[in-house]
C-alpha cells in the first residue's frame, strides 16, 4: 500500500475542470461523493480544483473510510 505521501504526490494535478464548464460552477455548492477516504487527498485535491473553477462550497460525503492501527 502507498505511503500517504505518495498518495498526496499521485493525486497532485491529476484533477481538472472540463473546458467550458467552470462558468457552471460559478458562485455553486458542489457535493462530491468519495467511495473510500484513506487519506483525504483525492478529496482535497477535487475540491481544490472545484473551488479554483468557482465552487463556493464543497462538501465531500465519504462512505468508508480505511483505519489503520496504532
Amino acid at each position: 500500500m502507498p505511503t500517504a505521501k505518495a498518495r498526496w504526490r499521485n493525486v497532485r494535478g491529476a484533477f481538472r475542470v472540463k473546458p467550458g464548464r467552470a462558468a457552471a460552477l460559478k458562485g455553486q455548492t458542489v457535493l462530491l461523493i468519495d467511495d473510500v477516504l484513506t487519506t483525504g487527498a483525492t478529496a482535497d485535491s477535487c475540491a481544490r480544483v472545484l473551488k479554483r473553477a468557482g465552487a463556493v462550497r464543497v462538501f465531500v460525503l465519504t462512505l468508508a473510510r480505511v483505519v489503520r492501527p496504532l
